[in-house]
């Protein structure tokens, strides 16, 4: 049967077939081939500014109209993870007495049973909402980022704010985001393809430097795919072969906010699915490190497959997260004292995130890792600092908890963070329980 297609139909396929190849060529040309020399052209740079300045506009408008029309613009207390209202303990009383007794509260007496759930109420906030669980809870923003996401007090201000926000949601959405996920699909597509086939190569040199310069690739893709906007400080204390990298830990993006900058062994448990075949064309280029989840509790056989690991120099450095779980980047928790215990040279790592331009903090228990990447792939930017801590070892008499919160101390002094001493196992605020090693 012979098929017949209109003019129009012609110049929708051409115009399709134009913006395609624009498309592509401007990805290649602005993003990918950078990544490949490791250039910038200094766009991003350019893109944070700009959304700075925007910031400040709409925060300036948006205070201006809420104190015209009295309003809270932000919650008190709002790291909370029960929101409290800042009222005296005697108008709480009174608010108790009124909704269960219809007596005088004038005439009523210095005590009443009722007045006892207040103070066990407030005794259970105390304990539910105290200073380690707040660290499980994305913190609302001090200005607004337009992102609704991050102001749940938002309403309307002005036409002209209104429409800012709607043209803001028009580009992450519309622009942002098809790009972004397209740059996602082939800094993974490619990291899986070239893996493989550097793989197929005998060890040796070539590998070796074939392999660090796919990851490298890759992972800068990957970055750009986040519209990540990385200031790396110190790079003379980079992590060196046959040591040990930790880094306090806020999101699932830190290895890629790392690996992009430098090639390091991964440690983790063997997965299934779209993650299986990345871990599996990974470890024929480079020896990364994976576990069968039977494994993964046996914390000899860990120690032993780390200190293998680290006893040979030709060997990349192991990256470690040794929180064990993903804290929102104001504090640092307690480290597992496993990797600690190898007597491997230690080069610390403290990651900050902006949480201007987007939240990078991922709260398990709240969003999937889908829902969690669109939520980044949807935010303005992922800017941080990294910064590399001369290496550190394990001194004479100090057993492997006290170079534990040594290197934690350092983290946490270096990144502006809050150094906690307590750990996060029994906490269950993120879905998760992480154990002492």
């Amino acid at each position: 049967m012979e098929l017949f297609f209109n003019p129009f139909d012609n110049l929708v396929c051409i115009l399709l077939g134009i913006s395609f190849t624009v498309w592509f060529t401007l990805l290649l040309v602005f993003i990918i081939v950078p990544a490949i020399f490791g250039v910038s052209f200094g766009i991003r740079r350019l893109y944070m500014k700009t959304l700075l300045k925007v910031f400040e506009w709409a925060t300036l408008r948006i205070e201006r109209g809420a104190k015209e029309k009295n309003h809270l613009l932000y919650k008190p207390y709002s790291n909370a993870i029960i929101a409290k209202e800042p009222t005296s303990l005697e108008e709480e009383i009174k608010e108790i007495r009124r909704s269960g007794s219809n007596k005088d509260l004038d005439s009523a007496t210095e005590f009443e049973l009722s007045d006892i759930f207040y103070f066990a109420r407030r005794g259970v906030e105390s304990i539910m909402d105290d200073e380690v669980t707040k660290r499980f809870t994305a913190e609302e923003l001090k200005s607004w980022n337009l992102l609704t996401r991050s102001n749940y007090n938002f309403h309307y201000i002005s036409l002209r704010l209104t429409v800012l926000w709607g043209l803001g949601l028009l580009i992450r959405y519309g622009f942002l985001l098809p790009l972004r996920v397209t740059l996602a699909f082939t800094g993974v597509g490619l990291l899986v393809f070239l893996t493989s086939v550097v793989g197929l190569l005998p060890n040796g040199r070539m590998k070796n430097f074939l392999s660090e310069k796919v990851h490298l690739m890759c992972y800068r893709i990957c970055v750009r795919a986040l519209t990540a906007i990385i200031t790396y400080h110190d790079s003379e204390n980079k992590p060196k072969n046959g040591g040990i990298c930790v880094a306090n830990h806020t999101s699932p993006i830190d290895v890629i906010i790392l690996a992009s900058d430098g090639c390091y062994a991964m440690v983790g448990q063997i997965h299934g699915g779209l993650m299986g075949v990345i871990q599996r064309s990974m470890v024929k280029a480079c020896p990364h490190i994976w576990f069968e989840r039977s494994e993964v509790k046996d914390r000899h056989l860990v120690a032993k497959r780390l200190s293998d690991h680290v006893e040979d120099k030709s060997k990349l450095p192991i990256l470690i997260f040794p929180e064990g779980t993903c804290i929102n980047n104001t504090s640092v928790m307690m480290f597992k004292k496993g990797s600690f215990e190898i007597g491997a040279t230690v080069y610390p790592v403290a990651i900050k995130y902006d949480p201007r331009f987007g939240d990078a903090f991922w709260n398990s228990s709240k969003f999937g890792m889908v829902n969690y990447l669109l939520r980044m792939m949807s935010s303005w930017a992922i800017v941080c600092s990294v910064w590399y801590l001369p290496p550190m070892s394990r001194e004479e008499g100090e057993d492997a908890v006290q170079f534990a919160n040594r290197v934690k101390a350092a983290i946490a002094r270096q990144g502006g963070l809050v150094d906690l001493l307590c750990k996060p196992a029994a906490i269950g605020a993120n879905g998760r329980s992480a154990r002492s090693s």
